[in-house]
């Protein structure tokens, strides 16, 4: 028996038309005129007043990833089943390769981590600290054999996970050949290490000062020199994530203007929550914001918030995702008191992407059309998903998501809050739309309000390279 969702608006990047969508086994094999898909013997969902979109895809998140002295608070079990309830149906995780590790053994042990316990479909990218010739070798093999077809970097974090721009330029230049796409965490870590020794000196301590010592110039530095060390290795496909900064939104435009093949990441946090009311809260409750890059400031010479949903408008910014990094207040975040250097960086948001980027197409910020091309099809071609992912079209997978825009949504604590956190840093939102049901091949795993999902029901998808290209 197949399934036939009737009634609804399907939205795609370019543009809604009323169809009824039919999936059989884990396909979308048809759609139909409004009234004419075949009803006997398959289910039937109305979605009548209802939108269909594909299902979400997060390419940035960090699941059971050791971070900060402490291990984030969200597992591949718990995350993914918040994702499912968020309408995300796949996700691109971060394999971490630790300091002298090598890539492979890496990767294993995050294969390791997932396996069977996945609710939704999943991936990796995998993090590169230490970057010497096997770690290059690793990057053809992982694109050619392992479906691994992204790369992430640090010009952050020295004596942890950076590396410098000969490192950087080594591995741009071995993906120039092999067709990975470089994913870069874009701030200045040198400079950012002397505030920060110059701001604790000075007794500055609070949750505040971690923003106030990453200043945005320094992210829109960062994001200059990997652009022009990716124009020198060949127009390598370039991704900035989680940008938070006008100057280096100002960057990514500038290079997209010129023909570069680069891309940038937003997250909600940075589209929805400034320093004010966050990060500068009374005692110590302000840690619970600290995440990097920082929230930035209301007051600051540039709205960063307003440039960024113009940037997502324009396309100067390809793609929003969460940087999901949990922890819990106590005993996590609680590690940083005294001395906000110490704080675990992170924020959780997995399942509340759609939600809040939706909020922006009310508020007249985006158009449908747009929360699903940066939610769903682009994230699906950057990371080698497309078609498979990312579109409701026959011969794709049945991963959908039904809409209703006519109901709200309150995120927090006891109300909607699935992630494995004491707190949401999104407490006590409303928005003006809800999710009503989730498929993830086929399977239906949230409908009216209740979970039906398993782990080890998600998949590992082997990527294929990147089809959006300049």
């Amino acid at each position: 028996m197949g399934t036939l969702i009737a009634n609804g608006t399907v939205i795609s990047p370019t543009g809604r038309i009323a169809q009824d969508v039919l999936v059989d086994g884990e396909r979308i094999v048809a759609l139909y005129i409004p009234g004419t898909g075949p009803r006997d013997g398959h289910r039937v969902i109305d979605a009548t007043g209802k939108y269909v979109i594909p299902g979400g895809i997060d390419v940035h998140t960090h699941l059971d990833l050791p971070l900060g002295g402490t291990v984030v608070s969200d597992n591949f079990e718990t995350g993914t089943i918040a994702a499912a309830w968020g309408g995300v149906t796949t996700v691109v995780d971060m394999a971490d390769q630790h300091t002298g590790e090598s890539v492979h053994d890496g990767l294993a042990e995050w294969h390791e981590k997932a396996a069977g316990k996945c609710a939704v479909d999943y991936s990796f990218t995998q993090m590169i600290s230490t970057l010497d010739d096997e770690s290059l070798k690793a990057m053809d093999y992982l694109t050619e054999h392992e479906g691994i077809t992204s790369f992430k970097f640090f010009m952050a974090y020295p004596g942890a996970c950076y590396s410098d721009d000969g490192q950087i330029l080594r591995a741009m230049q071995q993906a120039s050949h092999n067709g990975g796409l470089i994913m870069m965490h874009a701030e200045n870590g040198i400079a950012i290490d002397v505030l920060v020794a110059q701001a604790l000196a000075r007794g500055e301590t609070d949750p505040k000062y971690h923003s106030f010592t990453r200043p945005p110039e320094l992210e829109g530095e960062a994001t200059h020199r990997a652009i022009v060390l990716s124009k020198v290795a060949g127009n390598v496909p370039l991704y900035i994530v989680h940008m938070s900064a006008a100057e280096a939104l100002d960057e990514v435009a500038e290079a997209r203007h010129n023909g570069q093949n680069v891309f940038g990441e937003t997250c909600p946090q940075y589209l929805h929550l400034t320093l004010e009311g966050t990060l500068d809260r009374p005692g110590f409750e302000g840690a619970k914001f600290v995440c990097s890059p920082p929230l930035r400031s209301k007051h600051d010479h540039r709205n960063h918030r307003a440039d960024l949903w113009k940037g997502l408008r324009m396309n100067e910014l390809a793609v929003v995702a969460t940087d999901h990094c949990p922890f819990c207040f106590k005993d996590q975040k609680e590690l940083g008191r005294g001395n906000f250097a110490k704080i675990p960086n992170g924020l959780g948001g997995i399942e509340h992407r759609l939600e809040l980027i939706y909020q922006g197409v009310v508020a007249g910020e985006l158009s449908l059309e747009r929360w699903v091309e940066t939610c769903c099809t682009t994230p699906a071609r950057l990371f080698g998903l497309f078609p498979k992912k990312g579109i409701i079209a026959p011969g794709s997978d049945a991963d959908i998501v039904i809409w209703d825009p006519n109901r709200k949504t309150e995120i927090g604590v006891g109300k909607k809050h699935h992630s494995n956190m004491d707190y949401s840093v999104y407490e006590g939102t409303i928005i003006d739309g809800r999710i009503d049901t989730v498929m993830s091949r086929g399977t239906v795993l949230v409908e009216n309000d209740q979970y039906f999902g398993r782990p080890g029901h998600g998949k590992f998808l082997k990527r294929g390279l990147c089809n959006y290209l300049a």
